[in-house]
């Protein structure tokens, strides 16, 4: 956790006692709403981030040869919103692999569409055919749950053998 994600945590920890403490128990509720959603996001996006990370690991115990790099405080768009989290960079030679993550922090930053938590985004270099949009939802067991945004729309829960096909073109040759 960054040193303004902590911050962010008192923050809203504080503010949720002074709404309590002045009889806000609306206010209060919605600031519990966000402090929970704010750990979702986190744990979601770890995951992501790890899983990303633990399989370019395993390609280089077999040579592969990445580089692995990690920007905290990272914002990018999405739609007129702007997100802010992390990027993960996975480097071979002149190819590149990245992985935005994140959400809008302050309500100038606008939302997530499509009833989100965050998004994400994966990124060729030089293949934007490659590239991913994703979008983390809650399920219909009300489990957070990352989906890919297809061209059509259509939302398809994202896995881990997608996640592989997004290395593998890190790793391919042509």
């Amino acid at each position: 956790m960054s040193e303004l994600d902590e911050a962010w945590e008192i923050a809203l920890a504080e503010a949720t006692q002074r709404a309590r403490g002045a009889g806000r128990a609306d206010i209060a509720r919605y600031l519990d709403l966000r402090s929970k959603n704010d750990l979702l996001r986190r744990t979601a996006i770890d995951w992501l981030t790890a899983t990303f990370t633990s399989l370019a690991g395993e390609a280089n115990r077999k040579g592969a040869g990445i580089q692995i790099e990690r920007q905290d405080a990272h914002s990018f768009r999405r739609g007129s919103a702007t997100m802010l989290g992390s990027q993960l960079t996975l480097r071979r030679g002149v190819r590149a692999l990245s992985l935005e993550s994140g959400w809008p922090r302050k309500p100038g930053d606008g939302f997530v569409r499509g009833d989100g938590l965050a998004c994400a985004n994966i990124k060729h270099f030089g293949r934007p055919r490659s590239n991913a949009e994703l979008l983390l939802a809650r399920s219909s067991k009300g489990l957070p749950q990352w989906l890919t945004i297809e061209k059509t729309m259509a939302k398809t829960p994202l896995t881990e053998a997608q996640i592989r096909r997004h290395l593998s073109i890190l790793l391919s040759e042509s």
